[in-house]
């Protein structure tokens, strides 16, 4: 549920992703972040779209955020994503976690080790892309009510077996075209993607829980990237994988 005044942006929301469109913006902005959540959350009911996957950030002196990316645009590498359906091709390099058994609602937080126990580890690619026609000049819970301007999300082999890796010390490469943008070692910006993992499993401890097979995109390695029609880019993380995207005309 969504209070009344925020029934028209949730109208607007609704239209633009049942008829793939763009809208400038909101008529009645979110004042929290908990509005902004509620507004996806109605979103997504209201078109009857599965959540098969999320994204989330720790903003520092911030509420934590999540953004639900729909079952139908999370993709296996190497993946064709059509330009028409991500308008704004932009593209971040990012290491994911899918989870491997369901973490139901309770009332105590899951603990690190419990979040990481039930999941494994996957390059991959968030693909950015809003419903709105300039999404970076929107204020930031207009963005958040459109779950933080996600388009999909392109997924690589897991790793079940992860403990070995030192993942904040990831080497990440970044190519566009075959061209090399972007090398280095480390780069998330908080040097701890299982932390935001977290995070996510407990903003939804008291919202239904996570589901096995749903994946959680941690943060951008890289920055954020907006390419053209025809363009492909992939994400290769030293001992992890990599993740292969085509936005294709």
């Amino acid at each position: 549920m969504v209070a009344s005044h925020l029934e028209a942006s949730v109208d607007a929301l609704a239209e633009a992703r049942r008829s793939n469109t763009q809208i400038d913006g909101l008529a009645q902005a979110p004042a929290s972040t908990d509005e902004a959540h509620a507004i996806q959350d109605v979103v997504f009911a209201r078109l009857g779209l599965e959540i098969g996957a999320y994204k989330a950030s720790t903003p520092v002196g911030a509420p934590e955020k999540r953004g639900l990316i729909p079952a139908g645009m999370v993709r296996q590498s190497p993946a064709a994503m059509p330009a028409v359906q991500v308008p704004h091709c932009g593209v971040e390099a990012e290491v994911a976690f899918r989870f491997l058994r369901d973490l139901p609602p309770r009332e105590t937080p899951y603990t690190r080790e419990e979040v990481a126990a039930a999941t494994s580890v996957l390059p991959a690619i968030e693909v950015l892309s809003s419903r709105f026609r300039s999404p970076r000049t929107r204020p930031e819970l207009e963005q958040l009510a459109d779950c933080m301007i996600n388009g999909g999300l392109v997924l690589g082999a897991e790793t079940k077996n992860w403990s070995h890796l030192d993942l904040p010390r990831l080497e990440v490469t970044l190519t566009i075209n075959g061209e090399t943008v972007l090398q280095r070692t480390g780069g998330h910006p908080t040097d701890d993607p299982l932390g935001i993992t977290v995070a996510l499993v407990n903003m939804m401890r008291i919202a239904g829980g996570v589901k096995a097979g749903q994946s959680v995109a941690t943060g951008s390695w890289s920055g954020m990237l907006f390419l053209k029609p025809g363009d492909t880019c992939v994400a290769s993380f030293s001992g992890l994988g990599t993740a292969e995207v085509t936005f294709s005309a």
